[in-house]
C-alpha cells in the first residue's frame, strides 16, 4: 500500500493534519508513506511509521513546485493520495482513491473539517510520532524532579501575541508558594528570530529554573519536551498545536484569530480569548493596530491564571493523557 500525503507549510496547520494521516496509517498498517510539506513543518514528519520519502515543497515561479512534485510522484501507483492544499495534483496521478481539500467550511474546526474529508466521526485527533531517542533527549533537558510550566509567548503575527509582561506575571502567579505549579521549572519555546520579543521573559527566570527552547530545535525534540510539561500556555501558534498534540494540558490565548477553527484540540485543552470577537479585532488590525500585545490587552493576568488553574484541576481529575505517537 502506498500513501501520498500533501500537507501544509505552516507548523500549526501541519500539526492539525496529523490526525488524518494517523487515521490512514491505522487503517493501512505497513503502508509506505510519502509526505510533501513546506520546509517549516518538515521535521514534524520525520518519524512517521513507514515513511519512505519526505518531499519539501519550496515555492517556485509559475507554480513550478507543483510541477516538480507531480514529476516526482507520477511514476508511483498510489493506493491513497491526499492533497490538503487543494491543487489539481491528484487528477494527474495513478491512484485508487484521492482525498482533496477544496476549501474551508466556515464555523468548523480544522480537525473536524479533516475528519469529514475522510468520512470519520469523531474526527481523529492530531498526534506526534516520537522515537525513544527523542524522549531520551527530552528527559535529559526536562528533569522530572519538579513540575514544568511551558510557555509559548510568541506567534507568527505580532497582533496575536499577549503582552510579554503579562506572560511574566502569569508565570510568577502560577509558580508562587501554594500555587498550582509552585516552584516549577519554566520551559520557554519560540523561534530564534523571536528572542528579542520575549527577552523580558527569559530575563525574569532564574538560570537554574529555565529550560530554553528558543534555539531552533527540531520540532520533534520540542514536542518530546512539551510532552513532559504539566501545563502549556501560549498564543495561537504552531507550538500551541504541537503542545496539545503531544498531550500537554494546553491553554491557548486568542484574539485576532478564530478560536472556533483553530483552538487547541482535545479534552486536555482550553481557550481564553480577548473580549472582542475575531471580526472586530481583525478590523482594528486592518486599521493599523498591529503592535504586539495591543489587540490582546483585554485578557487580564487574573483571568489567565484562573483559566490555567481550572484546566489543571480538570486534567488532574480526568483520565491520564494518551501517549504521544
Amino acid at each position: 500500500m502506498r500513501l501520498l500525503f500533501v500537507t501544509a507549510t505552516r507548523i500549526g496547520d501541519a500539526v492539525l493534519s496529523t490526525g488524518l494521516l494517523g487515521h490512514l496509517l491505522d487503517r493501512h498498517p505497513g503502508a509506505r508513506v510519502t509526505v510533501a510539506c513546506g520546509a517549516p513543518a518538515r521535521s514534524l514528519f520525520t518519524a512517521v511509521p513507514g515513511l519512505e520519502r519526505l518531499i519539501v515543497l519550496e515555492k517556485r515561479k509559475f507554480a513550478g513546485h507543483w510541477f516538480g512534485l507531480w514529476a516526482s510522484t507520477l511514476p508511483t501507483r498510489w493506493t491513497v493520495a491526499v492533497d490538503l492544499r487543494g491543487s489539481l495534483l491528484t487528477n494527474f496521478l495513478w491512484r485508487a482513491r484521492s482525498l482533496v481539500d477544496r476549501g474551508a467550511h466556515p464555523g468548523s474546526h480544522r480537525v473536524v473539517e479533516l475528519g469529514r474529508l475522510a468520512g470519520v466521526e469523531p474526527p481523529p485527533a492530531p498526534r506526534v510520532w516520537l522515537t525513544p531517542e527523542h524522549r531520551a533527549r527530552a528527559a535529559a533537558r526536562v528533569p522530572a524532579d519538579r513540575p514544568v510550566l511551558a510557555i509559548g509567548p510568541a506567534a507568527n503575527w505580532p497582533p496575536k501575541t499577549w503582552p510579554i509582561d503579562r506572560f511574566v506575571a502569569l508565570m510568577q502567579a502560577l509558580r508562587r508558594p501554594g500555587a498550582a505549579l509552585a516552584g516549577a521549572r519554566v520551559l520557554v519555546a519560540a523561534a530564534p528570530a523571536e528572542r528579542p520579543l520575549i527577552a523580558p521573559m527569559l530575563a525574569a527566570i532564574a538560570p537554574g529554573d529555565l529550560i530554553d527552547l528558543t534555539g531552533g530545535d527540531d520540532l520533534l525534540d520540542v514536542a518530546a519536551c512539551l510532552e513532559r510539561a504539566a501545563l502549556y500556555v501560549g498564543n495561537d501558534s504552531g507550538l500551541m498545536h504541537l503542545a496539545a498534540a503531544a498531550g500537554a494540558p494546553t491553554l491557548g490565548l486568542f484574539g485576532p484569530s478564530p478560536d472556533a477553527r483553530y483552538a487547541p484540540w482535545g479534552s486536555r485543552a482550553a481557550v481564553l480569548r480577548a473580549d472582542q470577537d475575531f471580526a472586530t479585532l481583525m478590523a482594528r488590525a486592518r486599521a493599523g493596530e498591529t503592535q504586539p500585545g495591543r489587540l490582546m490587552e483585554s485578557i487580564s493576568v487574573a483571568a489567565a491564571t484562573t483559566a490555567a488553574e481550572a484546566l489543571l484541576t480538570r486534567v488532574v481529575s480526568a483520565s491520564p493523557a494518551r501517549p504521544a505517537g
